[in-house]
């Protein structure tokens, strides 16, 4: 072997094996972001669960018992008295939240969709329909029956329930036509989007254990610049860094791993959240 036939083999490999090693790096980054995307997920479905199991505990005990004016202890208009249609509203809606809620888990579990594909069409008939009751109920309870906070609150709440409508849509619109991967990301915006209420309530007692108290809002009232931006946040935070995650997915190692660390700090926030929703707000009405 020559010596410019050796300095041409060297040549050609080291290429190769930088591309080795740039390649390597970046999937070991994906798998980086892969886990702290799961962690952040079964943390929020666990969070969702304690939700669901609050529903359950407080307002189905109350309803087997009869005492459907206890509702009232928690929502402001719960049941009311010779309201049968509004009352049928609002424990349909409140039927359907730990439908969602598991459903909505189970939709998004890669092994779920690969070894059970028929499972998963029809759960996903069961979440979308869920998804349609429970936004399309909020909706007629807002702004029939009325509920606390301010208009912008309202505000807020009607587009989150919209959104819900046009991902539950798109949703369905991209499965059918076999878009695999955008019916994907429109499901997991709806995955964020149903969780708008949840989202609502981890904050906000989590924004309460944080300042020690009501901070820029009144507590009778139930309204203020805090309440207002964890309304509109409650949906726009959660969409928002849903799409650095995908910019995230199309990105270098540098990238991944820069939401790899985010989503770890997030996914510490929503156990906060979580722990303070649940000491504060549900486990001492159960």
């Amino acid at each position: 072997m020559t010596m410019d036939t050796e300095c041409m083999i060297k040549s050609d490999t080291a290429p190769a094996r930088l591309r080795w090693r740039v390649g390597s790096s970046t999937q070991a980054a994906d798998s980086v972001l892969r886990i702290a995307a799961s962690a952040w997920f079964v943390v929020a479905v666990a969070g969702q669960l304690m939700m669901a199991i609050f529903v359950i505990g407080f307002y189905g005990r109350a309803a087997l018992q009869g005492d459907f004016a206890a509702w009232n202890k928690v929502l402001t208009h719960g049941h009311v008295p010779g309201d049968p249609i509004g009352n049928g509203v609002l424990s349909l809606h409140l039927a359907f939240v730990t439908v969602v809620v598991v459903s909505g888990a189970l939709q998004l579990v890669p092994l779920v969709r690969r070894i059970a594909p028929r499972f998963h069409r029809w759960n996903g008939r069961i979440y979308l329909s869920g998804a349609l009751v429970m936004s399309v109920g909020g909706l007629i309870m807002l702004w029939t029956r009325g509920t606390v906070g301010d208009f912008s609150q309202h505000v807020a709440i009607s587009i989150n329930a919209l959104l819900i409508i046009v991902f539950a849509g798109l949703t369905l619109r991209h499965a059918i036509a076999r878009r695999f991967e955008v019916h994907r990301r429109m499901a997991l915006r709806l995955f964020l989007v149903m969780g708008g209420v949840w989202f609502f309530r981890i904050s906000l007692m989590l924004w309460i254990a944080v300042n020690r108290g009501p901070a820029g809002f009144d507590p009778k009232s139930f309204s203020g610049p805090a309440l207002t931006a964890i309304a509109f946040g409650q949906y726009l935070v959660p969409l928002a860094v849903l799409e650095l995650y995908f910019l995230a997915q199309r990105a270098g190692a540098v990238g991944r791993l820069t939401m790899a660390a985010a989503l770890a700090g997030l996914t510490v926030l929503t156990a906060a959240g979580v722990g303070a929703a649940s000491m504060m707000l549900w486990l001492p009405k159960l």
